[in-house]
């Protein structure tokens, strides 16, 4: 009976995750455009539903994520998604929904091992999580358009505006002090989050 009443909250916590990033990518809370790209807080849910319910749930809420932005760039919302459709909707799909997927996978499995490492330090633990999901996704999102796009028309002459004469300068360049601060704010909100809900949690079960 215990088990199935652990199962009810997780599958309610996890529709909850599921509304808060469907009402974040349709307001401007999960977007913020920020030059050449948005920065996304919409690793929140994914890095809390991530630690909260394990990684199939990480990777769930990050294909979620991913779905709400290459729809972004379907419909025209996404000066970024609607070039990088044109040259290649397969290779976007991949870019958008297969980039943030891993993102919320890894971010789970990352914090398992943390865990493991460091039982007692459960803020630590929640903080090294929280962080690895905006991480992870700047890593995949930006790693499989280099991987995918860099050497096309579109990615060159991006490449020469910003100075760029690589794809790791030209990462930097995208990103820049946005994807820091994209990070740090996650990081944060995630933790502050994550946090006290493992230990209501953690009381509920005992």
């Amino acid at each position: 009976m215990k088990k199935q009443g652990i199962n009810v909250h997780s599958l309610t916590q996890l529709a909850l995750l599921v509304a808060l990033e469907l009402v974040m990518a349709n307001t401007p809370l999960g977007m913020l455009p920020i030059g050449p790209i948005n920065a996304s807080l919409l690793t929140i849910p994914v890095a809390i539903g991530a630690m909260l319910l394990g990684p199939a749930a990480g990777a769930l809420l990050g294909a979620l994520f991913g779905a709400t932005s290459f729809l972004n760039a379907v419909q025209g919302k996404s000066a970024l998604g609607i070039a990088l459709m044109n040259v290649s909707p397969v290779g976007y799909f991949v870019q958008a929904v297969i980039g943030r997927i891993l993102c919320g996978l890894c971010c789970g499995l990352i914090y398992l091992g943390v865990k493991k490492l460091l039982p007692r330090h459960k803020k630590l633990c929640c903080g090294i999580g929280a962080l690895a999901a905006p991480l992870l996704n700047t890593f995949f999102y930006m790693g499989f358009m280099m991987l995918l796009f860099y050497n096309t028309e579109f990615i060159q002459s991006k490449a020469a505006a910003l100075g760029a004469a690589n794809p790791i300068t030209l990462i930097i360049a995208m990103v820049g002090a946005q994807g820091l601060g994209e990070a740090v704010i996650c990081c944060v909100i995630a933790t502050a989050v994550t946090v006290p809900l493992l230990h209501f949690l953690e009381k509920k079960v005992k």
